[in-house]
């Protein structure tokens, strides 16, 4: 039996793999030498790399061939559709110098680290690349930056109000009234109750047994017209328990899970087991999505949310959401699409008669952002001069990892990095958070499909540090 498995030896568990060996070798596939040819990333699904010279016959067997194959022919997919414009990408060689402190010519933009799509990640500028190029700069460079930093913060960042909302409507999971077989753990759901206690403040959701929306969101059961039912969409659903949530406590018709990868342990049992609740999953890259194309939501005015997308740069955190959408956690850089998306798309379908005439627009919004280490000027969603002090965000999203940085610091900086005690580099930090997400808030607020949005610290810190919460309710 022994001669059967794998030779290499495990020295923290003081055996051999016990995994069947490859042909004609001792070891397995996962203890044996990699070839000196190049690795790359699947095209089909880039999670995993395979040998260049392989590539062709991988293709034809890719586990995931046969999903992106279906997926290919449905009408909500449309490729790319979240990505971002060119038109962006001429702004940002257009407003290159407000990469820079003022007076500074040399500092290394980000646009010259974005610029090459040869690497890994295809142009996405990471975090130590961002880190090097704070260590690159002078002391005066970093100095400039810093100060400016703290004075546009001064100026733009006064209104952001605590909002820690437990709508009563929550009070079944907050007491844990609810099946035991369903997960429970405090932190999580103290985040999502706020959330739909601020969409309750800003008069989005209405707490009435069980009757989830308010005014023109009101429908008449007795008529049995569904399309008036407003719907739920989740984006990044994972096991779909935000939805979960909300169904418990506000009573919905229709939900859709919108989620690239397959889960086990999911809600949709759960879900499926409540009177009247529709259900529909859709397994997509929400980059990739165009909701406007689901046939089952045509007409349909519905609200979206989300949690936890956040994680590394990667191709399943590079998305975008549709209209109405509550998204917590997600990765940064994501927020912005989210924006772009539920309003562009708006303008983009105003003047379709076919997909607009029953009321498809924007009727809330809710975004509890996260991760602005991982955010990207190309996606960001506020590319105007129009912050105070004619800082341009790209400033911000260089030095917003200075809570970490000073570890390796190198050059002019060292002394700076050194000097600054841990707290100030997490105050700066977060201050560069701030004035990020301010920067998207001032681009709502210049959308007149919006009633009223405003950035809230949603929940206390001890809970959680990333904390705000972009709310809007649609017109």
């Amino acid at each position: 039996m022994e001669s059967s498995r794998c030779k290499f030896w495990l020295p923290k568990k003081n055996r051999f793999c016990a995994n069947v060996p490859l042909t004609n070798t001792l070891f397995c596939g996962n203890h044996t030498s990699r070839s000196d040819s190049q690795w790359i990333a699947c095209p089909i699904d880039p999670s995993h790399t395979v040998l260049e010279e392989n590539l062709q016959g991988h293709l034809r067997r890719c586990p995931l061939l046969k999903h992106v194959q279906s997926l290919s022919t449905q009408p909500f997919y449309q490729m790319g559709t979240n990505a971002g414009t060119d038109e962006e990408e001429e702004e940002e060689e257009e407003e290159e110098i407000l990469f820079r402190p003022m007076g500074v010519k040399d500092c290394t933009p980000l646009n010259d680290l974005s610029s090459s799509s040869s690497g890994p990640l295809g142009g996405i500028i990471t975090s130590e690349m961002k880190r090097n190029a704070v260590y690159t700069m002078t002391a005066t460079q970093l100095s400039e930056i810093i100060s400016k930093i703290h004075s546009v913060h001064a100026s733009i960042c006064r209104d952001i109000q605590h909002s820690y909302k437990i709508p009563k409507a929550c009070s079944v999971w907050i007491n844990q009234q609810v099946d035991g077989k369903l997960p429970f753990q405090e932190k999580h759901v103290m985040q999502q109750a706020s959330i739909l206690g601020n969409l309750e403040e800003i008069g989005v959701l209405r707490n009435s047994g069980g009757d989830i929306l308010r005014d023109h969101y009101l429908c008449d059961e007795s008529s049995g017209d569904d399309t008036t039912v407003p719907a739920v969409v989740e984006f990044g659903a994972g096991r779909g328990y935000l939805t979960q949530l909300l169904a418990d406590c506000y009573g919905i018709k229709k939900v859709f899970l919108v989620e690239r990868k397959s889960y086990k342990l999911k809600a949709d049992r759960s879900l499926r087991q409540k009177e009247r609740l529709i259900l529909e999953r859709l397994r997509i890259d929400i980059e990739d999505l165009n909701l406007n194309a689901v046939e089952s939501l045509q007409g349909i005015r519905y609200l979206g949310i989300g949690k936890h997308l956040c994680g590394p740069c990667n191709s399943s955190a590079r998305r975008n959401y549709m209209n109405t959408s509550v998204v917590q956690q997600k990765c940064n850089f994501v927020a912005d699409m989210t924006l772009r998306c539920c309003l562009a798309e708006q303008q983009r379908t105003r003047g379709d008669d076919a997909q607009c005439s029953e009321g498809c627009h924007l009727g809330g919004l809710a975004i509890a952002t996260c991760c602005h280490h991982l955010c990207q000027w190309k996606h960001y969603i506020n590319h105007s001069s129009d912050l105070s002090g004619g800082v341009n965000c790209a400033s911000d999203i260089q030095i917003v990892g200075m809570e970490d940085c000073g570890k390796e610091a190198f050059g002019g900086v060292e002394d700076i990095l050194r000097d600054m005690k841990a707290v100030e580099r997490a105050v700066l930090g977060f201050r560069c958070k701030d004035i990020i997400d301010m920067g998207r808030l001032m681009w709502l607020k210049e959308h007149e499909e919006l009633e009223e949005s405003k950035l809230v610290k949603y929940v206390p810190s001890h809970i959680s540090p990333e904390n705000h919460l972009l709310v809007a309710k649609g017109r």
